[in-house]
């Protein structure tokens, strides 16, 4: 729980007049005791002599019993506000270190290279910003406070009962340390199964965010029934376990309970015989009951919270485990003395803080010798040998069967992996030299698959650069032919479009994805099969704004439809992570390789179906 500390420092302040509310409330609290022995004995006229035997005098008067009544109102009154504040403070503190803790680690997912996915479900990264968060705003805002209250009744209680009777106190003592041991053991088995039990809530809750973005495909196959049953089973496994904690938590709890009582109770049994033999005044035992009480309830309060902090411990290590996660990719350049940073010129930087409307310097990209193999299939080479040289300006198409190497050229020229031998240089420069801001401000990217984001049409396009005036929007939702359809929408470019772009077809929703890429205006444009989702019109529509936003910029395509890249400079045919062919594409055409066997393939089809 001390890897919390850094969350909880910025808010110093705020914990420690917390901690001064807190104090100052249990002091409250333990004065009541010796206010309500006061009232007891001179209510009964009982007082100890000097000697220390007990005495009988008169009654008091009924104004001086008054008194020690509002006296004990005061003191009650004084402990309920102190009471309140403390609670108010240490909330504000839970809910702000919560809030803190979500943001720093779901900033720290984000910067996570594409690797950290492959073993890490999404469901499972969102089951811990929620469910753990949850754990920790409950331990920090209310289980600690109530702790140290706790503890400090506790120890001010048991210095009490020392100082009423310390033969009644060291019975007392004796008892509550054969409690110590078994706590102890029994927390620590609570912990490891709340680590459990939190572990499979979060299976469950990556299985159903899994199964919820594939519905469409769940009812297309008729697999509700299966998928239902599945979540069921995740669901009871994290049932069994919390059962199992459950079952501990609440033997523990009933041991204390019964170990303290057992304990008040005795010792409240030797105390009823000390005051018939005179030892004691009738006050002394009441306040000393009081105290007890006290003491049982810190114990008691304790345990719950022990409990608490031994399942927001679990849920902690599992936040920690991504708060310090690092990347396999990181940023290895450092900013200049004079403020610039590598890869560019201050003149540079500030135009790209600008608003754009032409492209960025012109970019040359080189792959020199470059291979590469993906971390969870280090046996099968993704990349093998790869040299290749585009020039500022250049389109290159890369085509070739599936699993060939080119969405891999991609991912490494973004630098979501990082090569395993060999360089990628833009402009002549080592990408691993460039900040991963600065590397990936200079490219945009048309995915296969187009996300949309939830919200409306304008702020998705808005998402390439999100500086630019609405004007801009409109002039790449045009160049993309997307203005055409998002005006018959209900409201336009304002109309929201769904979770994932529900209430758009896939070509729509390739269009904005296109749109946001033109928008982004940067200097390297990667269009990974930017036009498999559309039909025939609409492709020769897209194409024409492509084709614009190809102008000045160096393009890399990837393309299975060889029609769809007949006027790039140079297309380059990959087979098996090797380049096998380079040539514009009348050259490949009369050669008998791969490219030429595709081309006879798809053409000859073209022609068949036409």
């Amino acid at each position: 729980m001390r890897d919390l500390l850094p969350f909880l420092l910025p808010y110093r302040k705020q914990v420690l007049l917390a901690f001064l509310l807190l104090s100052f409330a249990s002091a409250t609290v333990l004065i009541l005791p010796l206010a309500f022995r006061d009232l007891v004995d001179f209510s009964f006229g009982q007082v100890k002599n000097p000697s220390g035997a007990l005495s009988s005098g008169a009654l008091i008067s009924t104004q001086s019993l008054d008194g020690h009544f509002a006296v004990l109102f005061g003191l009650a009154s004084l402990w309920a506000l102190t009471v309140a504040a403390r609670y108010y403070m240490v909330s504000w503190v839970g809910e702000r270190v919560t809030v803190d803790l979500r943001s720093a680690v779901y900033a720290r997912v984000l910067k996570q290279s594409p690797q950290f996915f492959e073993t890490l479900q999404t469901g499972e990264v969102l089951s811990r910003l929620t469910g753990d968060t949850v754990l920790i705003q409950t331990v920090v805002g209310s289980s600690i406070s109530m702790g140290l209250r706790s503890l400090f009744q506790f120890i001010g209680g048991m210095v009490m009962l020392a100082v009423t009777s310390f033969y009644l106190f060291s019975l007392n003592l004796g008892l509550m340390i054969l409690l110590t041991l078994p706590i102890i053991l029994i927390g620590r088995r609570v912990r490891k199964l709340s680590r459990e039990s939190q572990d499979k809530i979060a299976d469950s809750s990556a299985l159903a965010g899994e199964i919820l973005n594939a519905v469409p495909t769940v009812q297309a196959y008729t697999q509700e029934e299966r998928e239902t049953r599945r979540f069921a089973n995740s669901a009871e496994l994290s049932f069994i376990v919390a059962i199992r904690r459950i079952r501990v938590r609440a033997f523990l709890t009933a041991l204390i309970i019964t170990a303290v009582m057992g304990a008040i109770i005795f010792v409240l049994w030797v105390g009823v015989n000390q005051v018939r033999e005179g030892v004691m005044t009738i006050g002394e035992l009441a306040s000393f009951i009081l105290y007890a009480a006290l003491v049982a309830g810190g114990v008691g309060t304790m345990a719950e919270v022990w409990g608490d902090l031994m399942r927001a411990a679990g849920a902690t290590e599992r936040l920690l485990e991504l708060l310090y996660a690092e990347s396999a990719i990181q940023d290895t350049a450092v900013t200049k003395p004079d403020g610039t940073k590598p890869g560019g010129t201050k003149s540079d930087i500030a135009a790209s803080a600008m608003p754009q409307t032409t492209p960025q310097k012109q970019v040359a990209i080189r792959f020199e010798q470059v291979s590469f193999r993906y971390p969870s299939r280090l046996q099968t080479p993704a990349l093998d040998n790869i040299s290749l040289d585009i020039a500022p300006g250049e389109s290159v198409a890369l085509i070739g069967p599936s699993g060939a190497g080119k969405t891999t050229l991609f991912q490494l020229l973004l630098r979501f992996y990082d090569v395993s031998e060999g360089t990628i240089r833009l402009n002549g420069q080592d990408i691993r030299q460039l900040l991963l801001h600065d590397l990936r401000d200079k490219i945009a990217i048309v995915p296969q698959d187009a996300v949309i984001f939830s919200a409306n049409a304008l702020d998705n396009i808005r998402y390439g650069r999100p500086t630019a005036s609405d004007e801009e929007v409109y002039a790449a939702a045009r160049a993309a032919q997307v203005d055409e359809f998002i005006n018959r929408l209900p409201q336009g470019y304002q109309t929201f479009l769904g979770e994932r772009g529900m209430r758009l077809s896939g070509g729509q929703r390739q269009r904005i994805a296109i749109a946001r890429a033109i928008l982004k205006n940067a200097p390297v444009l990667l269009l990974d099969e930017a036009t498999s989702a559309l039909d025939a019109e609409s492709e020769l529509l897209v194409q024409q704004g492509l084709n614009a936003a190809m102008q000045g910029r160096t393009t890399l395509i990837i393309a299975h439809r060889l029609a769809t890249v007949q006027k790039v400079d140079r297309i380059v045919v990959l087979e098996h992570g090797r380049i096998v062919e380079i040539g514009t594409p009348e050259d490949l055409r009369k050669q008998s390789g791969l490219y030429a066997r595709l081309a006879r393939l798809q053409f000859d089809v073209a022609t068949r179906s036409t």
